[in-house]
């Protein structure tokens, strides 16, 4: 009996350490929570790819992010997607307009890339189009190289499932991506005011726009 009862105490803590870890100390119960968290407190440096915008050029991403300067919100579609990608298109129109209200065009901009191969230049100039972007806000690529695109998917922590009819299962979520190609936070869709309210508190001397012209504190 005493047997019996040391094995079961054995298995219990076996259980309940390995569901420490994988809960990250009983902090989150979910693949995606941990991702977050992970990234919140270990900012992750992004790795090199080389993309195609919808103009048709390409660059390296982390020197584009470099020259540009500019905070980025990224977020990972499929032009043919109309379920969740139309949501996030949604929600990028009113990144759009607000950061444009609140003069902030300078220090964010918007990044939809695609994790579909078939997603051409033209594909995406057209979706753009049909989103409303505007260019010196909201641009659009792709990752001709599959590696690379594994690689990027990898980093941010995309899982992308294929569906019948050509379709995919993808996370999605908006990833703020400092000038320097760090993954510094993930925010949840549905909240793109406060996703755009705690990007202003972390950029310098930009505070006191938290509060104008529709941007709401919160997360």
């Amino acid at each position: 009996m005493h047997k019996m009862l040391a094995v079961l105490l054995l298995v219990l803590g076996f259980g309940i350490g390995a569901f420490y870890q994988v809960t990250d100390g009983f902090r989150v119960v979910t693949s995606e929570q941990s991702r977050r968290l992970s990234i919140a407190e270990r900012p992750r440096l992004i790795p090199d790819t080389v993309i195609r915008f919808e103009t048709g050029a390409t660059a390296s991403l982390v020197q584009a992010l470099r020259s540009d300067g500019r905070t980025t919100i990224v977020n990972f579609i499929y032009t043919r997607c109309n379920t969740v990608c139309s949501v996030m298109g949604n929600e990028f129109q009113q990144l759009q307009q607000t950061i444009h209200a609140n003069g902030l065009e300078h220090r964010i901009r918007l990044l939809s890339i695609s994790f579909d191969p078939r997603d051409t230049p033209e594909q995406l100039a057209r979706y753009a189009q049909r989103m409303h972007a505007q260019a010196d806000v909201w641009q659009f690529s792709s990752v001709p190289d599959a590696r690379q695109r594994q690689s990027l998917l990898a980093a941010f922590g995309i899982m992308v499932i294929p569906a019948p009819w050509d379709e995919f299962v993808h996370n999605a979520a908006y990833h703020v991506v400092t000038p320097n190609a760090l993954l510094s936070q993930i925010f949840d869709i549905g909240q793109p005011d406060a996703l755009l309210a705690q990007v202003a508190l972390h950029l310098p001397q930009l505070q006191p726009l938290v509060q104008l012209h529709g941007i709401n504190r919160g997360q």
